[in-house]
Protein backbone atom coordinates (compact mmCIF):
# COMPACT_ATOMS: atom_id res chain seq x y z
CA UNK A 1 0.00 0.00 0.00
CA UNK A 2 1.55 3.54 -0.67
CA UNK A 3 1.42 5.96 2.08
CA UNK A 4 -1.00 7.99 1.01
CA UNK A 5 -3.55 4.85 0.75
CA UNK A 6 -2.30 3.74 4.53
CA UNK A 7 -3.30 7.24 5.52
CA UNK A 8 -6.73 7.37 4.04
CA UNK A 9 -7.66 4.13 5.73
CA UNK A 10 -6.85 5.01 8.83
CA UNK A 11 -8.75 7.83 8.49
CA UNK A 12 -12.25 6.13 7.19
CA UNK A 13 -11.42 3.80 10.29
CA UNK A 14 -11.21 6.15 12.31
CA UNK A 15 -14.28 7.98 11.15
CA UNK A 16 -16.18 4.77 11.10
CA UNK A 17 -15.71 5.06 15.30
CA UNK A 18 -15.60 8.29 16.17
CA UNK A 19 -16.69 7.97 19.96
CA UNK A 20 -13.99 5.77 20.65
CA UNK A 21 -11.64 7.22 18.65
CA UNK A 22 -12.29 10.52 20.77
CA UNK A 23 -12.40 8.66 24.04
CA UNK A 24 -8.98 7.45 22.84
CA UNK A 25 -7.50 10.57 22.16
CA UNK A 26 -9.16 12.73 24.94
CA UNK A 27 -6.31 11.81 27.83
CA UNK A 28 -3.49 12.68 25.27
CA UNK A 29 -5.27 15.96 24.65
CA UNK A 30 -5.15 16.75 27.72
CA UNK A 31 -2.01 16.56 28.42
CA UNK A 32 -0.73 17.95 25.41
CA UNK A 33 -2.68 21.05 26.51
CA UNK A 34 -1.50 21.09 29.99
CA UNK A 35 2.22 20.89 28.77
CA UNK A 36 1.39 23.80 26.11
CA UNK A 37 -0.51 26.41 28.61
CA UNK A 38 2.44 25.89 30.78
CA UNK A 39 5.12 26.53 28.03
CA UNK A 40 3.47 29.20 26.87
CA UNK A 41 2.79 30.73 30.24
CA UNK A 42 6.66 30.07 31.10
CA UNK A 43 7.70 31.90 28.33
CA UNK A 44 5.66 35.12 28.50
CA UNK A 45 6.45 35.11 31.98
CA UNK A 46 10.76 34.89 31.15
CA UNK A 47 10.38 37.67 28.29
CA UNK A 48 8.39 39.81 30.71
CA UNK A 49 10.87 39.55 33.91
CA UNK A 50 13.70 40.21 31.34
CA UNK A 51 11.89 43.41 30.74
CA UNK A 52 9.91 45.03 34.29
CA UNK A 53 11.60 42.70 37.10
CA UNK A 54 15.09 42.57 36.09
CA UNK A 55 15.90 45.64 34.34
CA UNK A 56 17.15 47.95 37.19
CA UNK A 57 18.68 50.34 34.47
CA UNK A 58 21.51 50.25 32.54
CA UNK A 59 25.00 49.51 34.10
CA UNK A 60 22.64 49.52 37.76
CA UNK A 61 23.59 47.49 40.96
CA UNK A 62 21.88 47.51 44.60
CA UNK A 63 24.07 47.41 47.88
CA UNK A 64 21.84 46.41 50.79
CA UNK A 65 21.85 45.07 54.38
CA UNK A 66 19.98 42.02 53.47
CA UNK A 67 19.84 39.66 50.58
CA UNK A 68 17.92 41.38 47.67
CA UNK A 69 16.97 37.81 46.03
CA UNK A 70 15.95 36.18 48.95
CA UNK A 71 16.77 32.19 48.28
CA UNK A 72 17.66 31.01 51.72
CA UNK A 73 15.15 32.46 54.72
CA UNK A 74 17.42 31.81 57.29
CA UNK A 75 20.25 33.36 56.07
CA UNK A 76 17.80 36.73 55.58
CA UNK A 77 16.53 36.40 59.00
CA UNK A 78 20.35 36.43 60.49
CA UNK A 79 21.03 39.20 57.89
CA UNK A 80 18.52 41.40 59.93
CA UNK A 81 21.18 41.76 62.16
CA UNK A 82 23.97 43.10 60.18
CA UNK A 83 24.53 47.25 60.29
CA UNK A 84 22.39 49.81 58.25
CA UNK A 85 23.41 51.06 55.13
CA UNK A 86 23.81 54.92 55.87
CA UNK A 87 24.17 57.98 54.46
CA UNK A 88 28.18 58.19 56.02
CA UNK A 89 28.63 54.72 53.71
CA UNK A 90 26.24 56.41 50.54
CA UNK A 91 29.31 59.42 50.96
CA UNK A 92 32.13 57.25 51.32
CA UNK A 93 31.16 55.27 47.90
CA UNK A 94 30.29 58.71 46.26
CA UNK A 95 33.50 59.57 47.19
CA UNK A 96 36.16 56.75 46.40
CA UNK A 97 34.38 54.70 43.65
CA UNK A 98 36.08 55.96 39.94
CA UNK A 99 34.27 53.79 37.99
CA UNK A 100 30.84 54.96 39.51
CA UNK A 101 28.79 57.57 37.64
CA UNK A 102 26.24 58.41 40.08
CA UNK A 103 25.93 56.98 43.58
CA UNK A 104 21.94 56.92 44.92
CA UNK A 105 19.99 55.44 47.71
CA UNK A 106 16.18 54.65 48.55
CA UNK A 107 14.62 53.22 51.50
CA UNK A 108 11.05 50.91 50.82
CA UNK A 109 9.86 50.03 54.47
CA UNK A 110 6.26 49.88 54.03
CA UNK A 111 2.91 51.56 52.61
CA UNK A 112 0.55 54.75 54.13
CA UNK A 113 -2.06 56.15 53.47
CA UNK A 114 -2.55 59.48 51.70
CA UNK A 115 -5.49 61.96 51.99
CA UNK A 116 -6.38 64.68 49.92
CA UNK A 117 -9.84 66.62 49.99
CA UNK A 118 -12.46 64.21 50.60
CA UNK A 119 -10.14 61.37 48.74
CA UNK A 120 -7.61 58.93 50.63
CA UNK A 121 -5.28 56.46 48.82
CA UNK A 122 -4.53 53.08 50.94
CA UNK A 123 -1.46 51.00 50.33
CA UNK A 124 0.29 53.40 48.82
CA UNK A 125 4.14 52.12 48.98
CA UNK A 126 5.98 55.16 50.47
CA UNK A 127 9.61 55.71 48.93
CA UNK A 128 12.38 58.10 50.03
CA UNK A 129 14.92 58.62 47.61
CA UNK A 130 17.92 60.27 47.09
CA UNK A 131 17.69 63.44 44.53
CA UNK A 132 20.08 61.18 41.45
CA UNK A 133 17.47 58.85 41.51
CA UNK A 134 15.96 60.31 38.55
CA UNK A 135 18.87 58.92 36.22
CA UNK A 136 19.59 55.51 37.82
CA UNK A 137 16.27 54.18 38.19
CA UNK A 138 14.57 52.85 35.51
CA UNK A 139 10.97 55.43 36.40
CA UNK A 140 10.42 58.12 34.24
CA UNK A 141 8.71 61.55 34.46
CA UNK A 142 5.40 61.73 33.08
CA UNK A 143 4.93 65.97 33.77
CA UNK A 144 6.67 67.98 36.00
CA UNK A 145 9.64 67.60 37.79
CA UNK A 146 12.01 65.40 40.37
CA UNK A 147 13.28 67.05 43.56
CA UNK A 148 16.49 68.51 43.38
CA UNK A 149 19.56 68.49 45.47
CA UNK A 150 18.52 71.01 47.96
CA UNK A 151 15.05 69.90 48.77
CA UNK A 152 16.77 66.49 49.22
CA UNK A 153 19.21 67.57 51.69
CA UNK A 154 17.00 70.40 53.18
CA UNK A 155 13.94 67.62 53.88
CA UNK A 156 11.14 69.47 51.90
CA UNK A 157 7.81 69.08 51.81
CA UNK A 158 7.60 67.47 47.83
CA UNK A 159 6.69 64.45 46.44
CA UNK A 160 6.46 62.35 42.94
CA UNK A 161 3.49 60.48 42.52
CA UNK A 162 2.65 57.30 40.65
CA UNK A 163 -0.59 57.18 37.80
CA UNK A 164 -2.58 54.95 40.40
CA UNK A 165 -2.51 57.54 43.25
CA UNK A 166 -3.29 60.64 40.67
CA UNK A 167 -6.33 57.77 39.48
CA UNK A 168 -7.14 57.70 43.50
CA UNK A 169 -6.69 61.14 44.68
CA UNK A 170 -6.80 63.75 41.42
CA UNK A 171 -9.27 61.87 38.71
CA UNK A 172 -10.45 65.10 36.49
CA UNK A 173 -8.09 67.55 38.32
CA UNK A 174 -4.42 68.98 37.57
CA UNK A 175 -2.07 67.08 39.38
CA UNK A 176 1.08 69.43 39.81
CA UNK A 177 1.48 71.83 42.80
CA UNK A 178 -1.70 70.21 44.50
CA UNK A 179 -0.89 69.35 48.33
CA UNK A 180 -1.55 65.84 49.63
CA UNK A 181 -1.84 64.99 53.35
CA UNK A 182 1.17 62.06 54.34
CA UNK A 183 0.79 61.78 58.40
CA UNK A 184 0.34 65.16 59.33
CA UNK A 185 2.71 66.37 56.54
CA UNK A 186 1.08 68.40 53.90
CA UNK A 187 3.21 67.30 50.39
CA UNK A 188 3.48 69.75 47.25
CA UNK A 189 3.22 67.68 44.28
CA UNK A 190 6.26 68.59 41.78
CA UNK A 191 6.11 65.51 39.31
CA UNK A 192 4.07 62.30 37.87
CA UNK A 193 5.68 59.43 36.71
CA UNK A 194 4.66 57.41 33.34
CA UNK A 195 2.43 54.31 33.96
CA UNK A 196 4.21 51.36 34.37
CA UNK A 197 1.14 48.61 34.57
CA UNK A 198 1.69 45.51 36.32
CA UNK A 199 3.82 42.92 37.44
CA UNK A 200 2.94 39.16 38.10
CA UNK A 201 -0.38 40.65 39.43
CA UNK A 202 0.95 43.58 41.36
CA UNK A 203 0.42 46.87 40.76
CA UNK A 204 3.46 49.16 40.12
CA UNK A 205 1.54 52.66 40.18
CA UNK A 206 0.62 52.94 43.59
CA UNK A 207 3.49 54.47 44.92
CA UNK A 208 5.09 58.25 45.93
CA UNK A 209 8.75 59.99 45.78
CA UNK A 210 9.75 61.76 48.21
CA UNK A 211 13.40 63.19 49.11
CA UNK A 212 15.26 60.74 51.33
CA UNK A 213 16.11 63.74 53.82
CA UNK A 214 11.74 64.03 53.90
CA UNK A 215 11.55 60.50 54.52
CA UNK A 216 14.04 60.46 57.33
CA UNK A 217 12.45 63.87 58.78
CA UNK A 218 9.37 62.06 58.79
CA UNK A 219 10.04 58.11 59.66
CA UNK A 220 13.77 58.42 61.30
CA UNK A 221 16.47 57.62 60.37
CA UNK A 222 16.80 54.60 61.96
CA UNK A 223 16.13 52.52 58.38
CA UNK A 224 18.63 50.82 56.26
CA UNK A 225 19.65 52.57 53.23
CA UNK A 226 19.57 50.75 49.68
CA UNK A 227 22.19 51.82 47.35
CA UNK A 228 21.47 51.97 43.78
CA UNK A 229 24.57 52.67 41.53
CA UNK A 230 25.60 53.18 37.91
CA UNK A 231 28.71 52.19 36.66
CA UNK A 232 30.18 54.75 34.30
CA UNK A 233 30.19 51.72 31.41
CA UNK A 234 29.27 48.02 30.77
CA UNK A 235 32.85 47.29 30.17
CA UNK A 236 33.74 48.92 34.31
CA UNK A 237 30.73 47.03 35.46
CA UNK A 238 31.67 44.39 37.41
CA UNK A 239 35.12 46.37 38.16
CA UNK A 240 32.63 49.08 39.84
CA UNK A 241 30.69 46.52 42.01
CA UNK A 242 34.47 45.32 43.01
CA UNK A 243 35.74 48.90 44.02
CA UNK A 244 32.18 49.24 45.69
CA UNK A 245 32.90 45.98 47.57
CA UNK A 246 36.50 47.42 48.91
CA UNK A 247 35.14 50.46 50.41
CA UNK A 248 32.61 48.55 52.33
CA UNK A 249 34.60 45.84 53.52
CA UNK A 250 37.20 48.98 54.45
CA UNK A 251 34.66 50.85 56.18
CA UNK A 252 33.40 48.04 58.42
CA UNK A 253 37.16 46.81 59.02
CA UNK A 254 36.03 42.72 57.24
CA UNK A 255 39.28 41.16 56.43
CA UNK A 256 40.46 38.63 53.83
CA UNK A 257 37.89 35.90 53.89
CA UNK A 258 35.52 36.97 56.51
CA UNK A 259 31.79 36.77 56.07
CA UNK A 260 30.78 40.58 54.45
CA UNK A 261 27.55 42.16 55.88
CA UNK A 262 26.01 43.06 52.94
CA UNK A 263 24.74 42.07 49.59
CA UNK A 264 24.49 43.39 46.39
CA UNK A 265 22.22 43.07 43.61
CA UNK A 266 22.34 43.26 39.46
CA UNK A 267 20.33 42.31 37.13
CA UNK A 268 21.58 39.08 36.54
CA UNK A 269 20.55 37.45 39.99
CA UNK A 270 17.09 38.20 39.27
CA UNK A 271 16.73 36.38 36.49
CA UNK A 272 18.79 33.92 37.94
CA UNK A 273 16.56 33.51 41.00
CA UNK A 274 13.72 33.89 37.90
CA UNK A 275 14.81 30.78 36.22
CA UNK A 276 15.11 28.78 39.10
CA UNK A 277 11.65 29.28 40.31
CA UNK A 278 10.49 29.18 36.69
CA UNK A 279 12.21 25.78 36.01
CA UNK A 280 10.55 24.05 39.11
CA UNK A 281 6.98 25.08 38.50
CA UNK A 282 8.26 23.70 34.47
CA UNK A 283 9.36 20.49 35.60
CA UNK A 284 6.18 20.09 37.97
CA UNK A 285 4.12 20.56 35.40
CA UNK A 286 5.96 18.79 32.61
CA UNK A 287 5.53 15.50 35.06
CA UNK A 288 1.83 15.84 35.25
CA UNK A 289 1.19 16.62 32.08
CA UNK A 290 3.91 13.95 30.99
CA UNK A 291 1.42 11.42 32.96
CA UNK A 292 -1.85 12.39 31.28
CA UNK A 293 -0.05 11.99 28.20
CA UNK A 294 1.07 8.44 29.32
CA UNK A 295 -2.31 7.53 30.73
CA UNK A 296 -3.82 8.58 27.18
CA UNK A 297 -0.96 6.63 25.38
CA UNK A 298 -1.87 3.58 26.98
CA UNK A 299 -5.50 4.41 26.72
CA UNK A 300 -4.64 4.93 23.10
CA UNK A 301 -2.65 1.15 23.69
CA UNK A 302 -6.06 -0.97 25.40
CA UNK A 303 -8.40 0.52 22.58
CA UNK A 304 -6.36 -0.43 19.74
CA UNK A 305 -5.68 -4.16 20.87
CA UNK A 306 -9.76 -3.78 21.45
CA UNK A 307 -9.80 -3.04 18.14
CA UNK A 308 -6.87 -5.51 16.37
CA UNK A 309 -9.20 -8.47 18.12
CA UNK A 310 -12.96 -7.03 16.42
CA UNK A 311 -10.90 -6.74 13.14
CA UNK A 312 -9.46 -10.27 12.82
CA UNK A 313 -11.60 -11.07 10.04
CA UNK A 314 -10.66 -7.45 8.17
CA UNK A 315 -7.00 -8.82 9.02
CA UNK A 316 -7.13 -11.96 7.56
CA UNK A 317 -8.74 -10.84 4.07
CA UNK A 318 -6.09 -8.33 4.17
CA UNK A 319 -3.71 -10.87 4.17
CA UNK A 320 -5.25 -13.40 1.91
CA UNK A 321 -5.69 -10.93 -0.71
CA UNK A 322 -2.04 -10.47 -0.50
CA UNK A 323 -1.21 -7.58 2.23
CA UNK A 324 1.92 -8.22 3.63
CA UNK A 325 2.94 -8.30 7.60
CA UNK A 326 4.59 -4.89 6.60
CA UNK A 327 1.45 -3.24 5.14
CA UNK A 328 -1.45 -4.25 8.59
CA UNK A 329 1.64 -3.02 10.55
CA UNK A 330 1.79 -0.05 8.72
CA UNK A 331 -1.70 0.53 8.70
CA UNK A 332 -2.42 0.11 12.59
CA UNK A 333 0.65 2.36 13.22
CA UNK A 334 -1.17 5.23 10.93
CA UNK A 335 -4.10 4.49 13.08
CA UNK A 336 -2.15 5.29 16.42
CA UNK A 337 -0.24 8.14 15.05
CA UNK A 338 -2.80 9.32 13.11
CA UNK A 339 -5.37 9.19 16.54
CA UNK A 340 -1.89 11.18 18.37
CA UNK A 341 -1.41 14.08 15.93
CA UNK A 342 -5.30 14.81 15.98
CA UNK A 343 -4.73 15.05 19.64
CA UNK A 344 -1.92 16.83 19.65
CA UNK A 345 -3.41 19.47 17.25
CA UNK A 346 -6.61 20.01 19.53
CA UNK A 347 -4.47 19.94 22.55
CA UNK A 348 -2.04 22.69 21.06
CA UNK A 349 -5.09 24.64 20.44
CA UNK A 350 -6.65 23.69 23.65
CA UNK A 351 -3.74 25.20 25.35
CA UNK A 352 -3.31 28.21 23.50
CA UNK A 353 -6.41 29.19 24.07
CA UNK A 354 -6.35 28.85 27.80
CA UNK A 355 -3.07 30.72 28.00
CA UNK A 356 -4.68 33.53 26.03
CA UNK A 357 -8.25 33.32 28.38
CA UNK A 358 -5.68 33.34 31.26
CA UNK A 359 -3.59 36.39 29.98
CA UNK A 360 -6.89 38.02 29.05
CA UNK A 361 -8.53 37.88 32.47
CA UNK A 362 -5.83 38.34 34.64
CA UNK A 363 -2.38 39.84 34.72
CA UNK A 364 -0.37 37.13 33.63
CA UNK A 365 1.97 36.81 30.72
CA UNK A 366 1.85 34.60 27.75
CA UNK A 367 3.70 34.10 24.75
CA UNK A 368 2.51 32.07 21.80
CA UNK A 369 5.40 30.43 19.72
CA UNK A 370 5.48 28.01 17.05
CA UNK A 371 8.03 25.89 18.29
CA UNK A 372 5.82 24.97 21.21
CA UNK A 373 3.37 24.34 19.09
CA UNK A 374 5.57 21.97 16.68
CA UNK A 375 6.95 20.49 19.85
CA UNK A 376 3.43 19.50 21.55
CA UNK A 377 2.60 17.95 18.26
CA UNK A 378 5.89 16.06 18.05
CA UNK A 379 5.28 14.96 21.06
CA UNK A 380 1.69 13.54 20.79
CA UNK A 381 3.65 11.25 17.57
CA UNK A 382 6.10 9.88 19.92
CA UNK A 383 3.71 9.07 22.66
CA UNK A 384 1.06 7.38 19.12
CA UNK A 385 3.97 5.78 17.62
CA UNK A 386 5.65 4.57 21.14
CA UNK A 387 2.05 3.06 22.30
CA UNK A 388 1.03 1.73 18.66
CA UNK A 389 3.93 -0.47 17.96
CA UNK A 390 2.45 -4.02 19.99
CA UNK A 391 -0.79 -3.37 18.82
CA UNK A 392 -0.01 -3.25 15.31
CA UNK A 393 3.10 -5.83 15.44
CA UNK A 394 0.06 -8.09 17.34
CA UNK A 395 -2.04 -7.76 14.19
CA UNK A 396 0.50 -8.15 11.40
CA UNK A 397 1.73 -10.89 13.24
CA UNK A 398 -2.12 -12.82 13.09
CA UNK A 399 -1.76 -15.63 11.12
CA UNK A 400 -4.44 -15.02 8.15
CA UNK A 401 -5.89 -18.75 8.23
CA UNK A 402 -6.84 -18.28 11.81
CA UNK A 403 -7.94 -14.71 11.20
CA UNK A 404 -10.59 -16.17 8.55
CA UNK A 405 -11.49 -18.77 10.85
CA UNK A 406 -12.30 -16.06 13.51
CA UNK A 407 -15.45 -16.10 13.10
Amino acid sequence: MKPAEVLQTAWNTLRTHRLRSFLALLGLMMGVATLITVMTLVQGANGYVEQKIANLGVRVFEVSKVPIVITDFEAFIKAQRNKDLTKEDLEAVRAACRLCESVGAQIVTGTGQLHYRDRDANDVAVIGQTWNMAWIGTRTLATGRFFTAYEDQSGAPVAVVGQTVIEKLFPGTAVLDQSLRYGSEDLRVVGTIEKIGTVLGQDQDNFILIPLGTYQRLRGSRHSLQMEIKAVSDQSFQAAIDEVRLVMRGRRHIAGSAQEDFYFGTPDSYLDLWKSISSAFFMVFVMISAISAVVGGIVIMNIMLVSVTERTKEIGLRRACGARQNDILRQFLAEAVLQCVIGGTLGVLLGFGAAIVLKAMTAFPAEVKLWVALLGVFFASVIGLFFGIYPALKAAKLDPVVALRSE
